[in-house]
């Protein structure tokens, strides 16, 4: 049987910007193009990028921003069951942004599980 299976999280985004404003949307960019550039080249099928929000300010005129920004990850997989899909999913996704090299990736519960 083949299923979906989704994650939702936040990863850190470290980048050098002149306010909370564009900091936030240079972040939310940079992730976007992260995630796109997964989809040809792993089991990823669909993401969404949500909100973000300054993690820490700069401490000096010339630190950077790391900016929090909220995900979802979706990948489609072939399994006997929800369980095993959940398990193939869940680590396809983490080998995925592992890959993709994001830092601070958490994520904000179990994984969601649906059929095609």
């Amino acid at each position: 049987m083949s299923f979906t299976v989704s994650r939702t999280g936040r990863s850190l985004v470290t980048l050098h910007e002149g306010t909370d404003t564009t900091a936030r949307s240079e972040a939310t960019a940079q992730l976007s193009d992260t995630l796109e550039g997964l989809v040809p080249s792993t089991l990823v099928s669909d993401w969404t990028v949500g909100d973000a929000d300054v993690y820490e300010h700069p401490a000096a005129p010339f630190d950077p921003y790391t900016v929090a920004v909220e995900f979802t990850v979706t990948v489609t997989v072939t399994a006997d069951d929800a369980d095993s899909a959940e398990s193939i999913g869940a680590d396809a996704i983490d080998d995925a942004l592992e890959s993709a090299g994001l830092d601070g990736v958490s994520y904000a519960g179990a994984p969601v599980v649906s059929t095609l």
